[in-house]
């Protein structure tokens, strides 16, 4: 017989200094919010738990007070290891302003080391985050001086460079499903992600942990198929029932997310017609048939919607690294999610066939590039993004589609008779002598023969050993008047220059 308690016994049962592993994906996908809204409140209340190491492999959150932001409190939180923290401002700050240790790690490489330490073995081995700002050698994914420990190592096997991840063991899993029958076996049925919750849940239960599990719904014994056990009761000590659970923010349940409905698809309303259709239509260009590939979140979310006005869609395999596998993949704040995916697996199986050189294409987003290639979606400014799961996708997948904006904060543009011309210019660069922080390394994926396209409304690149090579510009733009002033340096120009095709810069 399981353990059912209240959110506020669950909290009681977590102690300070623990390492707490929590769940979630962007929308609210997975997050057992009501336990941590209890442990929030018991620590305002109480000032315990304190000092906790909290490990998120994936963002989540509203980006004001839910989700991550429940343990962004100095004194409760003493070390976050996060892979995207976009979601929640609050503990951007805590860690920018020096007041806790905090980590940026690859999304893929934590939740395989969950796997990991559920096998007790000594971590995750990959190549993964090699030249970038993960490595050793370029900081370790150290997000401030205050942070210390290494938990990222450079070690050398058989003659090749290998980083070494290991993270401290488990003491407590909050983890999410849709039902839980009275021996504590957990279903996922109504979920729209499996994510990293199996081997959260056997991580800590294998180094002498607990598992605390919120569900919707309790069921009698024996009501869950075998196959619709997603965590078995064994793992599981303790389960709270919020019949309030939302299967995300954007609503309390969609069967499409569940891979339930098959049967018809609904046409997917075009985009509207600018800068971010522009730039998923010249990108949707990449695709052939039969390809695999991932959109990232931003403006290569579009390429789903171009794909299908298109009439394409049917021909290629779109992925979401929570793993799901086919359907169509969500946009803006429910990005994580697919409508009528063909199958949805572990987030560790996912990464595993990501890492392995799965995908043929990886769209992704661009935040700054560099003369050299570099691309940085992780750390500009005052804003601490985080990795997630960019570095495991463009380090391993067989092509890179890098999309974003020429320059950023107030471009304006304006497309007549298919000629782009620029109204106002945006007041941040893109396009540096020297990114910010490296989350994609050019000269890494050049000497592994691995092809990147760089793409924005008015002019397309390449990856070359010598740097960025301007390949393309928009109908109606100027190289020296709308190009160059605007780049940090001067790139490779391809002679003669090609022009971005026409019919993308045309409504309909």
């Amino acid at each position: 017989m399981a353990n059912f308690i209240t959110a506020e016994q669950a909290a009681l049962l977590i102690p300070s200094g623990a390492h707490v592993a929590a769940l979630g994906s962007g929308g609210g996908v997975l997050e057992p919010d009501l336990i941590y809204k209890a442990l929030e409140s018991r620590f305002l209340a109480t000032g315990s738990p304190c000092g906790l190491t909290v490990t998120a492999a994936c963002g989540f959150g509203d980006k004001r007070e839910g989700g991550i932001s429940r343990f962004a409190h100095e004194g409760m939180t003493a070390r976050f290891i996060g892979g995207h923290w976009a979601w929640s401002p609050q503990m951007q700050r805590l860690a920018l302003e020096n007041r806790i240790e905090a980590y940026n790690l690859p999304q893929g490489v934590l939740v395989s080391n969950y796997r990991e330490m559920a096998a007790r073995r000594a971590g995750t081995l990959t190549r993964t985050g090699l030249h970038t700002f993960v490595d050793p050698r370029m900081g370790g994914g150290k997000v401030n001086s205050r942070t210390k420990a290494d938990l990222v190592h450079l070690v050398e096997l058989g003659g090749e460079k290998w980083l070494h991840y290991r993270l401290p063991p488990v003491d407590v899993a909050l983890i999410r499903g849709s039902l839980a029958d009275e021996d504590g076996n957990i279903s996922v049925c109504d979920e729209a992600a499996n994510g990293e919750l199996l081997a959260m849940a056997q991580a800590a239960k294998n180094n002498g942990g607990i598992v605390i599990c919120q569900v919707k719904q309790r069921v009698r014994a024996g009501a869950l198929p075998a196959r619709g056990v997603a965590v078995p009761g064994i793992f599981v000590d303790a389960v709270v029932v919020n019949p309030a659970q939302w299967q995300s923010r954007g609503g309390e349940y969609g069967p499409a997310f569940t891979g339930r409905v098959h049967a018809v698809r609904p046409a997917i309303p075009p985009m509207p017609f600018g800068i971010r259709k522009i730039i998923a239509r010249r990108a949707a260009m990449e695709l052939y048939d039969g390809c695999i590939v991932n959109l990232g979140v931003g403006i290569s979310d579009g390429i789903a919607s171009v794909a299908a006005e298109a009439g394409i869609l049917d021909k290629i395999t779109m992925t979401v690294e929570q793993g799901l596998i086919g359907g169509i993949p969500s946009r803006g704040d429910l990005f994580g999610t697919s409508a009528y995916p063909a199958a949805i697996l572990d987030a560790p199986a996912q990464f595993d066939f990501y890492s392995g050189g799965g995908l043929d294409i990886a769209f992704l987003g661009m935040a700054q590039a560099d003369r050299q290639g570099n691309v940085n979606v992780s750390r500009f400014g005052s804003r601490l993004a985080g990795c997630g799961g960019f570095i495991d996708i463009s380090q391993n997948a067989k092509k890179c589609v890098f999309c974003g904006t020429f320059t950023a904060n107030g471009l304006e543009v304006a497309v007549q008779d298919g000629r782009l011309s620029i109204l106002k210019e945006g007041r941040a660069a893109k396009f540096l002598q020297a990114v910010e922080q490296i989350t994609f390394n050019g000269a890494y994926a050049c000497r592994q023969g691995r092809p990147a396209v760089y793409i924005t409304e008015r002019a397309v690149f390449q990856l070359t050993p010598a740097g960025l090579e301007l390949t393309e510009l928009a109908p109606g733009i100027s190289l020296e008047r709308d190009v160059l002033p605007y780049m940090e340096f001067r790139p490779l120009i391809r002679r003669p220059l090609g022009e971005m095709p026409p019919q993308i810069f045309r409504q309909g």
